[in-house]
C-alpha cells in the first residue's frame, strides 16, 4: 500500500497531464496550421420590383385646399366730363347693372346759324347734352361722392359699388396644373363649419405669371375680415415660401364663385373637388414606374432586364393619371412587365429601402 501512494500514484498523476500538455501543444501548433475548410458562402439576391401592365379605370380628380373670399368692390367712374346736375340714389342703396346713379350736365357750342339778311351777323346757341351715369354692376352702393353742381372730368372715380359675391380659391402646385389641363367644368365645394357640400359650376384656372402685376390685398366688404383680389394666394391654403397644403410650390390659382343664395363669409376654410375626366377600362401603370407623367414618359422594361445590363428604356403615350396610377395611351400592352421604380431616382422615405434607389443599375438620375 505503501508503495502504491508513493510511486505508482504520483506516475499516474503524471502519465496524465503529459497527455493533457500533448493535447495542448497538438491543438496549438498542429491542427492550428491546416487549412480551413471552405465555408459555403451566403446566398443573397435582390430581386427588381416589377410590375405588370394592368387594366383599370382611371379617374382624375383633384382636391384642392381653398378659402372663401369677397369679390372686389367695383369702382364707379364718370362716363361724361361736366356738371353734376341730378342725384338719383344716395350711399348705401341697393342697384342693379344699369340702374341710374347721377346725371351730367355738358355745354357744347351748336354750330353758327347763317344771317338771315345781308349785314346781319351770324349767331351761334349753347347745346346742352345730358348723360346718365349708370351703375357697372350690381350690388350695394357702398360710396358715392358726387355733389350738385360739382363739375367732373371723364374717367373721375366717384363710387364703388360691392357686388355682395363670394369666390372659393386655392393654389394649386405644377402636378395639379398638369392634371387639370382639361378644363373641368365644375367643382364640388365642402366648407368647413358650413353647409352641405354643393356644385360650383364655374371653375376657373389662372397661372401665377398671368397675375404677377395684381396688386395685394382687398377692399371687399361684403364678408367678415377684409379679402384678397380674386386671384391672390388665399393665406390659409398657402404655406412658408409660397408652398400649398397641398404639396409642392404654388404654380397657379383655381377659383370658382359661389352661387347666389348660398351663405358663406370671407375667411372660411374649404375643400375644392374638381373631376377632370374618367377613362374606363384602359391600361394603367404606377407612376412610380414612368418618368415623366403628361403626354410621353418612359418605362424600363423588366423582360429585357439581363444582370450586369440596364433594362431597355420603351417610349409610351401618357393619358390621364389620378395621382397614383396613369394610363397608358400606346406603347404598353396589358401583362407585359417593366420596373416598378424609375431607375436611379431618389428613394421615397416610406420606401424602408426599396424603390428607386434600391435599384443596382439603370441611368443615374431616371
Amino acid at each position: 500500500m505503501g508503495v502504491f501512494r508513493r510511486v505508482i500514484l504520483p506516475v499516474a498523476w503524471l502519465l496524465v497531464f503529459a497527455v493533457i500538455a500533448v493535447a495542448l501543444v497538438k491543438i496549438a501548433f498542429v491542427d492550428g496550421l491546416k487549412p480551413q475548410g471552405a465555408e459555403p458562402a451566403p446566398m443573397a439576391r435582390v430581386e427588381t420590383p416589377v410590375v405588370p401592365a394592368a387594366r383599370a379605370t382611371v379617374t382624375n380628380t383633384v382636391q384642392v385646399k381653398a378659402t372663401v373670399q369677397s369679390d372686389p368692390v367695383i369702382g364707379v367712374r364718370s362716363t361724361a366730363a361736366g356738371t353734376v346736375v341730378h342725384i338719383y340714389v344716395e350711399s348705401g342703396a341697393a342697384v342693379a347693372k344699369g340702374d341710374q346713379l347721377f346725371q351730367v350736365k355738358a355745354e357744347r357750342t351748336k354750330p353758327a346759324t347763317t344771317a338771315a339778311t345781308p349785314g346781319e351777323k351770324a349767331t351761334s346757341e349753347p347745346l346742352y347734352v345730358y348723360t346718365d351715369v349708370l351703375a357697372p354692376a350690381a350690388g350695394k352702393l357702398n360710396e358715392l361722392t358726387t355733389l350738385l353742381d360739382q363739375q367732373l372730368s371723364v374717367g373721375q372715380a366717384v363710387g364703388k359699388v360691392d357686388p355682395g359675391t363670394f369666390t372659393v380659391s386655392g393654389p394649386v402646385n405644377a402636378a395639379q396644373q398638369y392634371r387639370l389641363l382639361a378644363k373641368p367644368g365644375s367643382a364640388q365645394i365642402s366648407l368647413v363649419g358650413g353647409p352641405a357640400p354643393f356644385a360650383c359650376p364655374a371653375v376657373t384656372l389662372k397661372n401665377n405669371a398671368n397675375d404677377a402685376g395684381a396688386t395685394a390685398g382687398g377692399t371687399g366688404t361684403g364678408g367678415v375680415g377684409m379679402a384678397a383680389p380674386v386671384g391672390a394666394l388665399p393665406l390659409a391654403a398657402a404655406g412658408p415660401g409660397g408652398e400649398t397644403q397641398n404639396g409642392g410650390a404654388s404654380t397657379g390659382t383655381l377659383s370658382c364663385p359661389v352661387p347666389s343664395g348660398t351663405e358663406v363669409f370671407a375667411g372660411l376654410g374649404a375643400t375644392m373637388t374638381v373631376s377632370a375626366g374618367e377613362a374606363k377600362d384602359v391600361v394603367t401603370v404606377p407612376l412610380t414606374s414612368v418618368k415623366g407623367s403628361v403626354k410621353e414618359g418612359i418605362v424600363w422594361m423588366a423582360s429585357v432586364a439581363v444582370e450586369g445590363k440596364a433594362p431597355e428604356q420603351r417610349a409610351v403615350k401618357l393619358g390621364l393619371n389620378d395621382g397614383s396610377k396613369v394610363e397608358v395611351v400606346s406603347g404598353l400592352a396589358e401583362g407585359e412587365q417593366m420596373l416598378e421604380f424609375v431607375p436611379g431616382a431618389p428613394a421615397a422615405p416610406s420606401q424602408q429601402g426599396y424603390g428607386p434607389g434600391a435599384v443596382p443599375y439603370g441611368p443615374a438620375g431616371g
